[in-house]
């Protein structure tokens, strides 16, 4: 018989008995190495033959358990799935530690961050007097350099039987504990679509609906001075045309940080924000966002006051208006968004319209434009159900061994005008 025959019915055999477990492995395996030696000892294989072949059945055999001991594995865990009840949770991860019931009915995330910041000042003495004549500091003092974390938060979240999300933030930065995102939310309402309750970001801007951690820059534009931010209030938010367009109004206290507010006076803010897509292709590498936000706050001859840091929160204030008497503010936002493909734009303006009543309105404004370039190919991704771009995927992540990770070359110029009339709260430019 011809050897290359010979071996191939042998590895033949192995395969067809493997898959059928370790026991008919095991005596197949004796019936191999038996003809092996037959052929062997009739000089029908040389020695060499003999070993390759015998290497290859054993190869086979270990296989054949290593299917066996997997099909026994899930077994196993299929089982233990179907056995435990259906209200018990499943650990896995998939972007943070995650836990879902056996019926999908309850699902919670856990997660958290930490971003720190290191900044160091050098300004020439004019710009040095200037910022710490309005601080109230002497002005020879050096500006100076620091660290700090900007944010420690550590973070819940979840769904319960499919329409009713939550979502609990605290942030440690600043040595207390602060309220982020705390809510819950009702979705799927019929014509309405979702509706939020707890304390949390109004629904303003491009660049404030953007996550922290998905910035391009890190902070946002001098603009977000007017932004109004996180809030406790009521709101009402969908999407409609096939998820190409945004709309979103809320009615909110102002809480600050505490989530607390109450006494007589009236400081209620309505916000609304409408965002769309014209032009929408290949999964958002290629689109044009276009939005429109709105707040009018209510302030009945109470504070208010405009101030902003140069893009970096560790340092002093360059800008400041100081505290004056407002009956009410309206502040306007016009978005604009393109991207194609790995290039992309951003523009915002913002307006706001003071009311002082018995003295003359004011109107303070600012906007930024920003530009981008990924070297590396990716284009930033779109997140729909928010308005607004999200995180980056790398095509490949980076390592030591060749992996180049996303590159991404981005700049930025913004402006804040807070001078008006008599209030000269100062200009301030960043590149």
């Amino acid at each position: 018989m011809h050897v290359k025959t010979i071996g191939k019915v042998l590895c033949i055999g192995l395969l067809l008995v493997g898959p059928w477990g370790t026991t008919a492995a095991q005596a197949k395996k004796g019936v191999a190495e038996e003809i092996l030696d037959i052929l062997r000892a009739n000089g029908q294989i040389s020695e060499q033959q003999y070993r390759d072949l015998l290497n290859k059945a054993r190869a086979e055999e270990e296989q054949a358990e290593s299917v066996s001991q997997l099909r026994d594995t899930v077994s196993h865990l299929e089982k233990s799935v179907d056995d435990r009840p259906k209200n018990s949770l499943l650990p896995y991860w998939k972007g943070g530690l995650r836990l879902d019931s056996a019926d999908e009915n309850f699902k919670l995330k856990i997660g958290g961050r930490i971003l720190g910041d290191w900044t160091l000042y050098d300004t020439d003495k004019d710009i040095r007097k200037d910022v710490n004549r309005r601080n109230g500091v002497n002005p020879r003092r050096r500006i100076g350099d620091g660290t700090e974390f900007r944010q420690a938060r550590v973070m819940l979240s979840g769904e319960i039987y499919g329409n009713i999300k939550y979502k609990s933030q605290l942030d440690f930065a600043g040595q207390d504990a602060d309220f982020k995102d705390v809510f819950v939310e009702l979705t799927k309402i019929p014509y309405f679509g979702n509706l939020r309750v707890g304390h949390y970001k109004e629904p303003f801007s491009l660049e404030q609906a953007n996550s922290r951690k998905y910035f391009m820059f890190m902070e946002r534009g001098l603009s977000n001075a007017f932004s109004p931010e996180r809030n406790t209030g009521f709101m009402l938010r969908n999407t409609i045309f096939d998820k190409r367009a945004l709309w979103a109004v809320g009615l909110f206290r102002d809480a600050g940080d505490s989530g607390n507010s109450f006494g007589p006076d009236s400081n209620y803010n309505v916000t609304a924000r409408f965002s769309g897509l014209p032009w929408y292709e290949e999964d958002g590498k290629k689109l044009v966002h276009l939005g429109l936000s709105y707040s009018h706050q209510f302030r009945d001859g109470r504070g208010l006051r405009y101030r902003a840091r140069p893009e970096a929160h560790l340092g002093p204030r360059f800008v400041d208006t100081g505290t004056f008497a407002a009956e009410g503010v309206d502040i306007f936002n016009p978005e604009l968004g393109f991207q194609y493909g790995p290039a992309s734009m951003q523009f915002e303006w913002m307006s706001a319209l003071v009311d002082r009543g018995s003295q003359s309105d004011v109107d303070f404004s600012g906007f930024y434009v920003l530009g981008s370039y990924f070297l590396t190919g990716e284009h930033r991704s779109y997140k729909q159900s928010n308005g607004s771009f999200d995180k980056i995927t790398p095509r490949r992540n980076f390592d030591w061994n060749g992996g180049w990770g996303a590159w991404q070359l981005a700049a930025r110029y913004s402006t804040l005008d807070l001078n008006d009339k008599d209030i000269r709260g100062g200009e301030l430019g960043n590149f």
